[in-house]
């Protein structure tokens, strides 16, 4: 393992001599430098993970070597050596940005514990900032395949609106992905390094939401014996997820109202206003607009937060992702549970497509999780499934003339792919997998019938 690299720059040779050896005694690569010039010429020609140095030193002193450090690395932690009468001094290196300061003289137990902790920080910084990568990396919908056209809407919509400031509302049925959605316009937007606050309104109990979102004072009500900072405080600079907002009280719709308004706030029982920097994203599983008309939602809040609404739609209205999502949450599970199972068959493909999914992208999810934990290899086969699946998902086979269209609307080409696709599952069950005999079964040559399976993803 690679050591830590330590530069020490103190004047004096003795306390030099001690803290290098207690530093090495720790295990880390130490450099000495006996003034801040030395430290200057040699901080620019290796990597170093951490800096102390002494606050007074002649020529070039602790306060410029720190100014010097930072113009180069920003990132670097450095650490102050100061003696009685220069903790003040000391105290102003941190507000330039020194992580800390040690006192003369240097007790081993003390500096042990200082450098470890500046050292944790620095890798959780780190650490940090490739989760932060991560996740813009996870949650680019560049790189995300849709086959429906209401997926590909949606995703083309968040695209275009991410780097806005503008509230979005996100509407659709439990399970659709609104928070995936919702996070995904947090960390493509300029605020990714800055906190993603979510805040569940239809969890929180009512009496305690409002202490959630704004925080609160010690003493502000019974049983509050310290102050609280609230979630609007603490997304400052970042983006605040207010899901299912739909559930908020009147009382509390007023006051969220206000944020929204004037981008301010008080905290329960506080008297210091705190102003925030904050973008907004709501979402529900709610018809807002018949919330308002039956006065259980505010008008001006509504409007407040429709400024970009993005409505999602169900798993039963994109039947034609069923494919690429199971294959996905397949392999996605096979590796994270250590399994080796091969596919569906075409029998359970078409029952997954037949199915109506009440709990829309969530319930697949879970269901493939289920069945690969519950299957070691080979192929899922219908006994696998459950009930619920294999006997429902025959009585769900609509005919086209029976669909319902939405207020939200549907997709023409989506709702067609989900009919050819579930005909190509039934001909492919009726040949028992022999594809020329099933493309004859729908009348098309046996290339055409092939490139449709490859199109939707039918194994």
């Amino acid at each position: 393992m690679k050591k830590i690299k330590i530069l020490l720059a103190e004047d004096d040779d003795l306390n030099r001599t001690n803290l290098a050896e207690m530093l090495s005694e720790d295990g880390y690569d130490v450099t000495t430098v006996s003034n801040g010039e030395e430290a200057m010429d040699v901080f620019p020609r290796d990597k170093y993970n951490l800096v102390i140095t002494d606050l007074k030193m002649p020529h070039v002193d602790g306060l410029q070597l720190l100014s010097f450090i930072k113009d180069l690395d920003p990132d670097n932690i450095v650490i102050m050596i100061t003696g009685y009468g220069t903790i003040e001094s000391s105290v102003e290196a941190m507000k330039r940005g020194a992580f800390d300061y040690i006192t003369k003289p240097l007790k081993k137990d003390i500096v042990s514990l200082v450098v470890e902790r500046a050292l944790s920080h620095a890798k959780l910084k780190e650490e940090n900032i490739v989760l932060r990568d991560h996740l813009k990396e996870r949650y680019d919908f560049g790189t995300v395949v849709s086959y429906s056209d209401g997926m590909k809407k949606v995703i083309e919509t968040v695209k275009k609106v991410a780097s806005s400031d503008s509230t979005v509302a996100l509407y659709g049925e439990s399970g659709t992905g609104k928070e995936l959605i919702a996070r995904a316009l947090h960390f493509n937007s300029d605020r990714r390094a800055c906190p993603l606050v979510t805040v569940n309104c239809g969890a929180i109990p009512e009496e305690l939401l409002e202490s959630e979102l704004f925080g609160h004072e010690k003493g502000a009500f019974t049983g509050a014996i310290r102050s609280r900072t609230g979630r609007f405080e603490l997304a400052n600079g970042g983006t605040i997820f207010l899901d299912e907002i739909g559930d908020m009280s009147p009382s509390l719709q007023v006051k969220v109202l206000r944020v929204l308004q004037e981008r301010h706030f008080e905290r329960i029982g506080g008297i210091h206003t705190i102003d925030v920097d904050i973008r907004i994203v709501t979402a529900t599983n709610q018809d807002l607009e018949k919330a308002v008309a039956e006065k259980r939602f505010r008008e001006d809040l509504f409007y407040r937060i429709n400024v970009i609404p993005i409505h999602l739609p169900p798993l039963r209205q994109r039947k034609v992702d069923i494919p690429i999502l199971t294959n996905h949450f397949l392999k996605t599970f096979n590796e994270s549970k250590k399994k080796d199972v091969t596919g569906m068959t075409p029998e359970v493909m078409n029952c997954l497509m037949r199915y109506n999914w009440p709990g829309n992208v969530r319930e697949l999810q879970n269901l493939i999780e289920m069945l690969v934990i519950m299957k070691e290899t080979d192929d899922i086969t219908m006994e696998d499934l459950p009930d619920k699946i294999r006997y429902t998902s025959g009585q769900t086979d609509t005919a086209m003339t029976d669909i319902e269209i939405p207020d939200c609307g549907l997709s023409l080409n989506d709702t067609i792919g989900t009919f050819e696709q579930d005909l190509l599952c039934k001909a492919l069950h009726r040949s028992g997998g022999v594809k020329s005999r099933a493309a004859k079964l729908l009348h098309l040559n046996r290339t055409t019938f092939v490139e449709k399976l490859k199109r939707y993803n039918i194994e």
